[in-house]
C-alpha cells in the first residue's frame, strides 16, 4: 500500500469519527402528574470542562417551561466530536 492510500483512509476514517455522536437519556424520576407541558435547560461542555455557570437545575427547566407540578425528568448526555464536545440537558414534564 503506497503512502497516498494510507493517508487517504487515514483522512476517511478521521471524518467519519469525527462527524459520530452518542446520546443516552437517563429516566430520573416519576410522579402522578399529568404531562402537559415540557421544560429543558442545556449546557455544552468541551474537553470535559464545565463552565463556571452550569446550571441543569430541575428549578430552571421546569421555569423555562411554565411547569408547577413536575412529572418526569430526565437527563440526556449527547457526546460529539470523539467526545470533545458533550452537551447535557434535564428534561422536565408537568403542569
Amino acid at each position: 500500500m503506497n503512502l497516498k492510500k494510507v493517508f487517504n483512509l487515514a483522512v476517511a476514517v478521521g471524518l467519519v469519527s469525527a462527524m459520530t455522536s452518542c446520546a443516552v437519556s437517563y429516566p430520573i424520576a416519576v410522579t402522578n402528574n399529568k404531562s402537559i407541558k415540557e421544560g429543558t435547560v442545556s449546557q455544552s461542555v468541551w474537553f470535559g470542562i464545565p463552565p463556571m455557570n452550569m446550571d441543569l437545575s430541575l428549578k430552571t427547566a421546569a421555569e423555562n417551561g411554565g411547569i408547577k407540578k413536575i412529572a418526569t425528568v430526565d437527563f440526556l448526555v449527547e457526546s460529539k466530536l470523539l467526545g470533545i464536545q458533550a452537551k447535557y440537558t434535564t428534561r422536565v414534564t408537568g403542569e
